[in-house]
């Protein structure tokens, strides 16, 4: 749905090597972009690219996730058979250095097949690694974990449009800081990118939106894990501001933030007026008490309501990562939790998670050192699967409810509510849709997670993964065929029903009235009344909690 921030970081980098003639005034660097998720990897038509260079050149495997390793090594794999220089990085590598003790999780098989390992981030180094390919000198580890870089005025990520044309809705992503000051313990970029944030400059963001705009791009999604704890948020907001008003740029932005970032003066006003469209939150739970043992105290849920409102008022769509799986989650307990959701709070798209041991994370580590049984398969390593034990669900439990969770959320009755809502905030009608339709159908159509879902999967049986038997191409396309016709009747179905509903809304001359429980304003006994506070686990003391807070830094109030 996007492109890969990682890849565009890379390839701005690599085109700032080219354009200094890194290699010498008399070798020129030519770059090529695949992005797996939309492109193939044409195995022999490279190779054979490379032999015509005489083998001069490098194969980069770029911000290599860990569910996307052992494909990221099968790529490899004809390469170094072929004596080609290969590195790999990306939150694998580099989180399995940062944590753990350099070898586990998978880290060997980089060593025995030659692939170089680069741990950290490339600004000012990748030159280093480039001139150490050309001379056929490829270190075995760049390990720059404890080094990491500015990254105000370093090159900018940009991807060519050819590229950003295969993904959905012709959106670009870029970084506007790095690292995160918080500690979740699910979390990999606080371990990956550091605690210590870094930032672009307003005129960075600026370079990279008028280069994209002279491709015709003009919606971003901007990575930053919280985006509210940018310092520079604002007079970035201001310069996009006036891109947009003043130069005319029909900017659009989707932007990461936390459930406080309301509190920041003018944050979400400004926001708007930028060019945001979307929001992703990281509420992660309702349950202050499985908030607490993840290390993600920074949550409060008395300010959930608050905070969706305010960017209700701007008619910003927002979007939730809702994690299942912390300790005192239970099939009935996360029903129970849904359920409240709907009712209780604004929001418009909900993203389920199971709670993954990332290698990378304090999670991964803690249980990695206590010799906690983990999945060995790192291909299920993508948040949507169940890697390990839980005191209170089993195995079966817990992935059944992960994918009951979807089919409870977007219900036909709650879409119509979500739509409903979308009116009578502001929210736009046909852009809630086409969301909704992605989350509402993928997980029980594609068996993936909404966000790793598209318009049509490629597949051929000879990109089957090397452990697994090849199919006859006589039985593979025929079933490929029948899956890929009934999957988008049954995705073009959901279309027509959800298109149907929201014209009928908006024909409505009264939807613009419309309220429910979950969007009235915030009354003046916080709501404390709500089953957000009375019936989750934790709700009584946040409520207590926040009462005492108020008493201690306003004495003056009646509360």
């Amino acid at each position: 749905m996007i492109p890969s921030n990682s890849l565009a970081a890379l390839y701005g980098i690599a085109e700032d090597c080219a354009d200094r003639q890194v290699l010498g005034p008399h070798t020129a660097i030519d770059i090529s972009v695949i992005d797996e998720t939309n492109t193939r990897v044409d195995f022999s038509s490279l190779l054979a690219r490379f032999r015509r260079n005489g083998n001069l050149g490098l194969i980069a495997l770029v911000g290599v996730q860990t569910n996307q390793y052992p494909r990221a090594l099968d790529i490899a794999r004809p390469f170094r058979e072929a004596g080609l220089p290969v590195a790999i990085g990306g939150f694998h590598v580099s989180g399995c250095l940062a944590m753990l003790d350099g070898h586990a999780v998978g880290l060997d098989a980089c060593r025995e097949m030659g692939v170089s390992i680069f741990a950290g981030e490339a600004e000012g180094r990748l030159e280093t690694v480039l001139r150490d390919a050309a001379a056929d000198q490829l270190r075995p580890l760049y390990n720059f974990m404890n080094d990491l870089p500015s990254i105000e005025s370093a090159p900018v990520p940009f991807l060519p449009k050819r590229h950003v044309e295969h993904t959905l809705g012709l959106s670009a992503s870029f970084d506007a800081g790095r690292g995160c000051p918080y500690q979740c313990s699910f979390c990999t970029i606080i371990n990956v990118q550091g605690r210590k944030s870094r930032f672009r400059s307003a005129d960075d963001v600026e370079e990279l939106v008028r280069l994209n705009w002279a491709h015709g791009i003009h919606k971003f999604f901007i990575t930053d894990d919280n985006f509210a704890r940018n310092k520079n948020w604002e007079v970035i907001f201001d310069r996009l501001i006036m891109l947009k008003e003043r130069d005319g740029i029909p900017l659009g932005f989707m932007i990461q933030v936390d459930t406080l970032c309301h509190k920041i003066e003018n944050f979400v006003e400004k926001a708007k007026r930028a060019g945001v469209t979307r929001v992703f939150i990281g509420l992660e739970n309702v349950n202050p008490d499985n908030l607490v043992a993840a290390k993600k105290g920074q949550n409060k849920i008395t300010e959930y309501r608050k905070m969706l409102l305010a960017w209700k008022a701007q008619g910003i769509m927002t979007l939730a990562g809702y994690i299942l799986g912390f300790p005192s989650d239970t099939p009935e307990t996360i029903r129970r939790d849904i359920a409240i959701i709907q009712d209780e709070l604004p929001l418009d798209i909900i993203e389920f998670f199971c709670l993954t041991p990332l290698p990378g994370s304090e999670d991964h580590q803690s249980l990695w050192k206590n010799g906690v049984e983990m999945a060995s398969d790192l291909n299920i390593y993508d948040v949507e699967h169940v890697c390990t034990g839980h005191a209170r669900m089993s195995k079966q439990e817990w992935e059944d409810i992960y994918r009951e969770a979807w089919s409870l959320y977007y219900t036909p009755k709650h879409m119509k509510t979500l739509l409903r809502r979308a009116v009578a905030t502001g929210v736009p009608l046909g852009s809630l849709v086409k969301v909704l339709v992605t989350f509402a159908t993928m997980v029980h159509v594609e068996n993936v997670h909404p966000l790793q879902s598209g318009l049509l999967r490629l597949k051929r049986p000879s990109e089957r993964r090397p452990s697994m038997p090849r199919e006859n191409p006589l039985v593979f396309w025929p079933r490929n065929v029948w899956e890929t016709m009934s999957k988008h009747v049954v995705v073009a179905g959901a279309v027509m029903r959800l298109v149907a509903t929201a014209l009928v809304i908006a024909r409505d001359p009264r939807s613009g009235e419309y309220t429910d429980q979950a969007l009235k304003p915030v009354g003046a006994d916080g709501d404390e009344t709500l089953d957000l506070f009375t019936k989750t686990t934790g709700g009584g003391a946040a409520i207590t909690h926040a009462k005492r807070i108020a008493r201690l830094t306003h004495p003056d109030r009646i509360i």
